[in-house]
Formats: C-alpha cells, structure tokens, sequence
C-alpha cells in the first residue's frame, strides 16, 4: 500500500515518454514576483528594484530576473512534464528580450531526444512574452522508470 501512495507523486515514467512531447506554463510576473525573487535569489541589481536608476540602462526601466522566467521551466519540468519524481541535471539559457511586470511569460518545454540507457530525456526550452521569445536553452532530465 505505501508503494502505491508513493507511485500517485510521479510523473510520467520514461517509458511513457515520446519525442515531440511538448507541456507549458503560464504566469503573469508582478511588482511582488520580482521584489520576492530579489530576496530570495540575492539578486538585488537595481535594473530589477531601481526604476530611477534602471530608467537609465539599455532597458530604460525596470525588468524582472531573467531567472524567474528561467525558474518557470523548472515549474514546466516538475508539475507536468516529465512531473513529479523527475531529476533536472543540466540547463543552458540564453536571454532574448526583457521581462517587465504585467507582462506574462510563458514557458514551454519540448522533448527532443530520449537516451533509454541513461533513462534521461534532452529537452527544447523556451520562454515567450506573447509572440516574442525570452528566452531559449536546452536542459537534460533524468526520469523515472518503471
């Protein structure tokens, strides 16, 4: 009975798995999202908290963390695909364009490759803003069995 509780947190399974499997996630970024994430990260570059000062860079006013919309791929990974159980081993992010409050990200994650013998999957990762894209990168899985 304990293993069958603990099989409802998984995932799909890697077996499940089938390339061009594709899943995403929605979230409106808010003046409270980056402040919170400033905190938490450390992250206090004022491009991000300084609208005074961030007025005056190359974005000519305040954007959020490029990892928060990095951290809504991890939130792709662990809650829908492949979910629960799934082990994230790497990630490489490249950033596009900014992110301001009010504006929603959506990322997106599309599997590309599965390697049977390491039960890992390779996967396209991309984060939108509307039509424009945010961000794009590649990240390795590592996924459950059976």
């Amino acid at each position: 009975m304990a293993d069958q509780k603990y099989e409802e947190f998984y995932g799909y399974r890697f077996e499940d798995l089938s390339e061009g499997m594709t899943a995403a996630f929605g979230r409106t970024v808010t003046e409270s999202d980056i402040i919170l994430f400033a905190g938490v990260s450390g992250d206090t570059n004022p491009v991000h908290l300084n609208e005074a000062l961030a007025s005056d860079s190359m974005f000519k006013g305040r954007i959020a963390h490029g990892m928060l919309s990095a951290s809504f791929i991890s939130t792709v990974f662990g809650t829908r695909l492949p979910g629960p159980g799934c082990i994230y081993l790497s990630q490489s992010l490249k950033f596009k364009a900014p992110v301001r409050a009010g504006d929603t990200v959506v990322a997106r994650v599309t599997l590309e490759t599965l390697v049977p013998e390491k039960r890992k999957a390779l996967f396209k990762t991309e984060c939108f803003v509307g039509d424009t894209v945010v961000l794009t990168g590649e990240a390795e899985i590592m996924v459950p069995k059976r």
